[in-house]
């Protein structure tokens, strides 16, 4: 696999808040500092003989043949590339320090001992690295495409770590096949036999980490999670998320919006569900969404939902698509600011602002909001 030196971070704009720490993060609401955001360039859909495909890619269809696989449609990564470029930019003018990972061809096949795979894409950044804390923390993805895609940040994380941040990673987990036993409908599901889970399972309020027991996170990644996290002696309370969502990521179900306020999916949370800690707090129910043509036709990699994907650059400012105008029109109700942002393909891509983009620094400090 080809690494290319890291680009050089987008110049912060003239109100860059000085950062607390390398890295440092305990929410997702207080005032953005440094973020990264993902590339498409070198990106491809990973071949449909891998299991684990299942997973991430294409969950609810019968059958795996005659989806997509291999080099994306060029018009896709041109326009993507340009739509993340623009990206960048919007976090650059609101005073954001912006990196970029490195440029790697994912299309370079790889092996273990037990299994071989093709990669994937560094589009959605946030997947695989939690930020808890003052520490960066690679995860033990399901996905065996993905076994390398955080090589692209490498440059960037040595620089933290040399700047002083904790750097660590999750084992290495083997991925065989028994990790993948067959559901009651004959297809693939995320067994227990290792710790295995993406960072955009997790949510982060204060001393508080929610995580979402799903086809992208299983009980024994929740358990190394918490275990791992007392031991280095960051004081969090992991609480984990059953029977929300069985898909993959949260950030497409609960987005905290700042302290007292959360926007749910009515389509999988409704008010019989809503996380124990959060019944206390506001709740905005997201509208319907303004869905979009896609290229591939019926096998996006999102359902429309991905369109509440946002990112809270501030309590009273969020990033959002701009096509969904009645998501807008409701965060503006209830004072928070829009700074429409575009991303034609999320749906086809799998990925909306939230994923694509990696807050590395915030300016809050850890809060116990549920004290």
């Amino acid at each position: 696999m080809t690494l290319t030196p890291l680009a050089p971070p987008t110049p912060p704009g003239p109100a860059a808040p000085a950062a607390p720490a390398p890295v440092h993060a305990f929410d997702e609401f207080s005032p953005l500092c440094e973020v990264v955001v993902g590339r498409i360039e070198g990106g491809q859909l990973p071949t449909i003989r891998d299991r684990s495909r299942w997973l991430n890619l294409y969950p609810d269809q019968p059958t795996q043949a005659g989806t997509p696989a291999g080099r994306l449609d060029e018009r896709v990564v041109a326009e993507t590339a340009e739509d993340l470029d623009d990206l960048a930019q919007t976090l650059c003018g609101l005073g954001v320090r912006v990196h970029r990972p490195a440029l790697v061809d994912h299309t370079v096949r790889f092996a273990t001992p037990d299994w071989a795979a093709d990669g994937f894409y560094s589009y959605c950044p946030r997947d695989l690295v939690l930020v808890a804390g003052t520490t960066l923390i690679e995860t033990p993805s399901p996905m065996r495409a993905r076994f390398f895609e955080t090589r692209a940040l490498a440059p960037l994380f040595q620089a933290k770590m040399r700047a002083g941040a904790a750097w660590i990673s999750a084992p290495k987990p083997c991925l065989s096949d028994e990790l993948y036993p067959l559901g009651p409908d004959g297809l693939p599901t995320l067994g227990e036999a290792e710790p295995a889970f993406e960072a955009a399972n997790i949510l982060r309020c204060g001393r508080d980490l929610f995580y979402l027991v799903s086809g992208s996170g299983n009980e024994q990644g929740r358990r190394w999670l918490e275990t791992t996290l007392a031991a280095l002696g960051q004081d969090f309370r992991v609480h984990a998320l059953r029977g929300v969502y069985r898909g993959t990521h949260i950030d497409s179900t609960i987005c905290l919006l700042r302290p007292g306020l959360v926007l749910l999916n009515p389509s999988r949370v409704c008010p019989e569900t809503i996380p124990d800690l959060l019944r206390g707090w506001d709740v905005v129910w997201c509208p319907p969404m303004t869905g979009r043509p896609t290229p591939s036709g019926a096998f996006p990699l999102s359902s429309e939902w991905i369109g509440m994907n946002l990112l809270m650059a501030a309590p009273d400012l969020a990033l959002v698509d701009s096509e969904q105008s009645a998501l807008i029109r409701e965060l503006e109700r209830h004072r928070i600011q829009v700074a429409p942002v575009r991303l034609r393909h999320a749906r086809t891509l799998g990925g909306g602002v939230h994923c694509t983009t990696l807050d590395l620094v915030r300016a809050a400090p850890c809060v116990d909001y549920f004290a």
